[in-house]
């Protein structure tokens, strides 16, 4: 008894010394990243602490892996029970927990999570070896993830489940175990061990207690130093996350902790980020939760088309980074001149491998990591790759799918800003963007004179804004740059105008008043010109809905883009802009989609399903309509109402594949790899399906493009594009007739 006690107390004291010393590392490694207010609405974050962790609602929306990790995760838990009574078992061999120490009920749990536990550690394995990157390259979410370290996790947690019962079944062999029933599996154990006898099991029992204790111990300090520190930072992360659920508005951009005036910058204000100090301590948590699951990069339109954003590869690249300008950042260091270090023949020196594209992780964890640029070529040593930062989409489907709430998309756009307004380096055709923006108003450099030309030939008129709202007017419909100026965004923009009139709706629009809200310009990275045009808008609006509250000022727009920023970040202005205050910004933004779909549900307006049942379609999901602002039903509703067969693509709602239009990737070009909308076309061909449906302009671009494309290669030709408000008006005016 003296001689395990003694043991077991000084390697966990010796242990706890290590992790302690870490923890403070960790610690103010990221406290030293910038303010950042995430602890407001503390009972939306209590509750997505009980969802997100406790009932692990992310992880398990991936079915056997999911329900696998649910299972590690409680054994967590519950064994943490267990382990008080190991301690417990060092001074007293009767220790048993007070009052529910000897119930039944406890000891079924602990040996019932413990051989969950084992059997969840069998589908990782599985998993892991049917999804190894030695096998499947690019296609494995684990591409680019320790998987050396993933195995000696799986296998320290077998050593914490087997030593369990064998300290278990010999505590019970020689009539030191706290429960006569329900721990099935101990009391197994113990029957089989009791042969050898009283003495011997003593043996048995300590060199059991002391080997779980160490394991425990020393998978402490592993955690710590690898990937699977999340287990102790991710319960943080996600009580810290972005809110409300749904990616929605961006950030602003903030300067220690404060949003950046551009009408009176401070000298010492931070644009964007340049270098990792910039980034928020939300940021730096991000970055040390990873748990390289890789369920971002299986999700990601870019890496699945071949290009070189990986959001996992992108957040383990800046972790990496960051730990290695750690000595600098806390630790006093100076910083060596970037100038006297030659980044890439260091990094081959001390014998890590050179990356010749951003495809692949940046080398290094000394000096040469850490006098990296943060934005650079593989020539110049960048942690990372323009290609890969200007890949991205802004989808969000990464920031869905992690089951620790990191926001990918933040970090990226942030980057982006800092790219373009401090280092003015950016794709070409965004000098274009800009130019039609701050000349035109709109991305397509069209002139303002032209915004009402969709409305040319309906046989009712589009009641245009006089400069005084009518008590009647319910909405306020925002046409949009698109709907504007792109032939087949008019075709919706005119479907859904007709059904406003038919449903005897009262609404107006702006005509020539109308300007972009700004959505490009802030995903390409260029805040100040998305304030400048976001002022000017909010401005209009406001006087258009003088005298009316809040909840009186609705909007119809057929562009989830618009929607999204129009509703989500014009409210944002009141703490960007000094001189923006009150109400101003605050509408209430709904997509054409819901409108429609209530008007249907009202019975104001009748659709009427075709003789023959109808042709199969599918609906593509836009992003800014569905993950980012979680309408899913709606359109397909509508769908359904028009009387058309609804065939779902493997990819869809939350899961949904991007078009390749957002994050102002409209306007770029793809060099690189399978260009995204094909790799869309594709997927609904394979549906067999006869038209593809939905619910944005931007993506009605790319697909109609992409099939026009697969049509001149024999394939599809009989398929045709059209957003659900057509297929609704045609649908009601069969009724009429």
């Amino acid at each position: 008894m003296v001689v395990r006690m003694i043991l077991g107390v000084l390697i966990t004291l010796v242990v706890l010394a290590v992790a302690a010393r870490r923890a403070k590392f960790l610690f103010d490694l990221i406290k030293a990243g910038q303010p950042v207010d995430r602890f407001d609405h503390l009972g939306s974050r209590l509750w997505a602490q009980v969802r997100e962790v406790f009932g692990q609602r992310k992880l398990l929306k991936w079915s056997i892996p999911g329900v696998a990790h649910l299972f590690t995760f409680w054994g967590f838990v519950i064994l943490a029970s267990v382990y008080l009574e190991a301690y417990g078992a060092l001074f007293d061999y009767d220790f048993h927990i007070p009052i529910i120490g000897r119930w039944a009920v406890l000891g079924f749990a602990q040996d019932f999570i413990g051989v969950m536990v084992l059997l969840s550690l069998a589908a990782f394995a599985i998993i892991r070896l049917r999804q190894a990157p030695e096998r499947r390259q690019r296609a494995s979410r684990f591409y680019g993830s320790h998987t050396g370290g993933a195995w000696l996790i799986l296998f320290m947690i077998f050593n914490v489940v087997w030593t369990m019962f064998l300290f278990r079944g010999a505590s019970a062999a020689v009539g030191n175990f706290p429960y006569e029933s329900g721990a099935w599996v101990s009391l197994g154990v113990g029957e089989l061990l009791e042969p050898f006898g009283h003495t011997a099991n003593e043996w048995i029992e300590s060199i059991g207690l002391l080997a779980h204790i160490g394991v425990m111990l020393s998978f402490l300090i592993i955690v710590l130093y690898s990937k699977h520190l999340h287990i102790f930072v991710a319960p943080i992360n996600v009580s810290t996350k972005r809110l409300p659920d749904g990616l929605g508005p961006l950030l602003p951009m903030e300067s220690r902790g404060e949003p950046v005036d551009f009408e009176d910058p401070g000298d010492d204000d931070v644009f964007g980020r340049g270098k990792i100090e910039d980034f928020t301590w939300k940021g730096m948590l991000d970055f040390t939760t990873c748990t390289e699951c890789g369920r971002c990069q299986s999700q990601c339109p870019a890496w699945n088309t071949g290009k070189p954003l990986s959001p996992k590869l992108v957040i383990m690249n800046l972790r990496d980074h960051l730990f290695a300008k750690a000595p600098y950042i806390i630790g006093g260091q100076t910083v060596p001149d970037h100038s006297d270090i030659d980044v890439l023949e260091l990094a081959g020196k001390n014998g890590h491998h050179v990356p010749e594209s951003g495809y692949e992780r940046v080398p290094g964890t000394g000096p040469e990591q850490a006098v990296r640029p943060l934005v650079g070529s593989a020539e110049v040593g960048g942690v990372i790759d323009p290609d890969v930062l200007w890949s991205c989409t802004t989808c969000g489907a990464c920031v869905e799918q992690c089951p620790v709430d990191i926001e990918h998309v933040d970090h990226i756009v942030d980057m982006r800003r800092y790219q373009v307004m401090i280092e003015s380096e950016f794709p070409s055709e965004l000098g274009t963007l800009f130019r039609n923006l701050e000349n035109k108003g709109n991305p397509w450099g069209q002139n303002n004179s032209e915004r009402m030309d969709w409305a040319k030939g309906l046989d009712f008129e589009v009641p245009v804004f006089d400069g005084e709202l009518a008590e009647d007017v319910e909405y306020l419909y925002w046409i949009g740059c698109a709907g504007s100026f792109d032939d087949n965004a008019k075709k919706t923009v005119r479907a859904t105008a007709e059904l406003l009139h038919i449903a005897g709706v009262k609404y107006v629009v702006l005509g020539n008043e109308e300007s972009c809200t700004g959505d490009p310009a802030r995903r390409a990275g260029n805040e100040f010109l998305f304030q400048m045009m976001a002022q000017q808008t909010a401005e209009m609006l406001n006087s258009v809905f003088e005298g009316r509250e809040p909840v009186r000022r609705k909007i119809i727009t057929t562009c989830p883009h618009c929607m999204n920023t129009l509703g989500r970040e014009y409210p944002q202005l009141e703490g960007m802009i000094p001189s923006f205050g009150g109400t101003h910004g605050h509408y209430e933004v709904l997509h054409h989609t819901q409108v429609l779909n209530r008007l249907v549900r009202e019975g104001k307006l009748t659709p009427v399903k075709p003789a023959d049942g109808g042709a199969p379609v599918t609906y593509h999901d836009p992003c800014y309509l569905g993950r980012h602002n979680k309408v899913y039903e709606p359109p397909r509703e509508l769908v359904g109402a028009a009387g058309a067969t609804l065939t779902e693509m493997p990819r869809h709602a939350d899961r949904s594949l991007c078009c390749g239009a957002g994050g102002a990737r409209m306007w770029m070009e793809e060099h690189i790899g399978k260009r995204i909308n094909l790799e869309r076309v594709d997927e609904a061909l394979d549906t067999n399906a006869k038209e593809v449906v939905t619910g944005c302009p931007f993506c009605r671009v790319m697909i109609t493009d992409g099939l026009v494309q697969r049509q001149s290669e024999d394939r599809g030709t009989d398929v045709q594009v059209r957003d659900v408000s057509q297929m609704l008006l045609e649908s009601v005016k069969r009724g009429q007739a």
